[in-house]
């Protein structure tokens, strides 16, 4: 459920102080609304009311997840089409495709949530205050540290335990994890100094996520390089274990998942024709000597000719504003064949 539930509306509340009671009490509901708008699980929803930031950090997650995922498949046959029926088949299969969207909307929530705690949205949360740095006297922490700590906290009790048994579940949890993982390896300490004459007496250090679209550029490599997992039994513990699968299928590794990596159940569909998992790539638009041969699926492409008009040769000028022509030209338009 936590999987690209909805967009953001434009209409989330805002707590504006000082408030009345009666507004305070609008503005509870307001917030409750949202929660339960989310369409999610009974534990979820309880966490989701309990502080009015998170269900508009929730709303942020989900719309720079879904955003970051079609900007990294813009170019291939699947473009992360998410509208509602498709979304839903795709959730209930375990392709490749669907790790993906597990582990970039993990991923999310937990940027979005640490980010918030740092900006003063939350109520449960503030600034990263606590640095594991050596030498901690010649550093003084300052500025305001995105909160990494509570969001990885808040993010793993938001999704839940690992189960046991069922393999889908489990690989499910796995790719949670893996985006997780790859925010908290794109930490960074930034620090400035302080001191007469530039001398560095004193530092300043916090610590910064990486830019969301950095991690939409390391999850998709992962997403390139996934295995093909089957389920065993752990004989010591009786719980169930992400494997590779027991038969060696041509193309595929035998190599044991490591944490890091995104894992699949199931192979995808080729999503060339329209299905209940894409709308297929008819009519797609595509780039010539780059990616038309295979967006089309060997079906071929239309050409158009049109004539596009766009602002050019621009010039900033005193105070304040940028003046351009306007240039007219000629450019050709390629479209996959039905």
């Amino acid at each position: 459920p936590s999987v690209f539930l909805c967009r953001l509306t434009g209409n989330e509340p805002l707590t504006i102080l000082p408030l009345t009671s009666e507004m305070e009490e609008a503005a509870v509901k307001a917030h409750y609304k949202v929660c339960d708008r989310l369409k999610l699980e009974k534990k979820q929803r309880r966490m989701c009311r309990r502080d009015p930031g998170v269900a508009e950090t929730l709303m942020e997650a989900i719309s720079m997840s879904a955003l970051e995922c079609q900007y990294q498949f813009r170019f291939e046959r699947w473009n992360c089409t998410l509208e509602g029926r498709y979304r839903a088949s795709l959730l209930k299969r375990g392709f490749k495709e669907t790790a993906f969207l597990y582990a970039i909307s993990s991923a999310g929530l937990t940027h979005a949530m640490a980010k918030a705690c740092s900006a003063g949205r939350m109520e449960r949360c503030t600034c990263d205050e606590a640095p594991d740095l050596e030498n901690r006297e010649a550093w003084q922490w300052g500025g305001c540290g995105d909160n990494l700590k509570y969001s990885n906290k808040f993010v793993k009790e938001f999704l839940g335990r690992k189960p046991n048994k069922d393999l889908r579940a489990r690989v499910d949890f796995h790719n949670n994890l893996v985006g997780m993982k790859v925010i908290k390896a794109g930490v960074e300490t930034t620090c400035k100094c302080h001191g007469v004459s530039g001398s560095c007496t004193v530092r300043t250090c916090w610590r910064q996520l990486s830019p969301f679209h950095e991690i939409g550029k390391q999850l998709k490599q992962k997403y390139e390089t996934s295995l093909k997992v089957g389920s065993t039994t752990n004989e010591a513990t009786g719980e169930g274990d992400i494997s590779p699968p027991k038969k060696s299928i041509p193309g595929h590794s035998d190599q044991i998942p490591r944490t890091t990596d995104l894992v699949y159940i199931d192979d995808s569909p080729s999503f060339c024709l329209m299905s209940r998992y894409s709308p297929g790539t008819s009519g797609r638009k595509c780039y010539k000597d780059k990616n038309c041969d295979s967006i089309c699926c060997g079906r071929g492409h239309n050409t158009q000719s049109r004539v596009v008009t766009r602002p050019c040769q621009c010039q900033v000028r005193w105070c304040c504003y940028v003046e351009c022509k306007q240039c007219t030209q000629r450019e050709e338009v390629y479209t996959c064949k039905d």
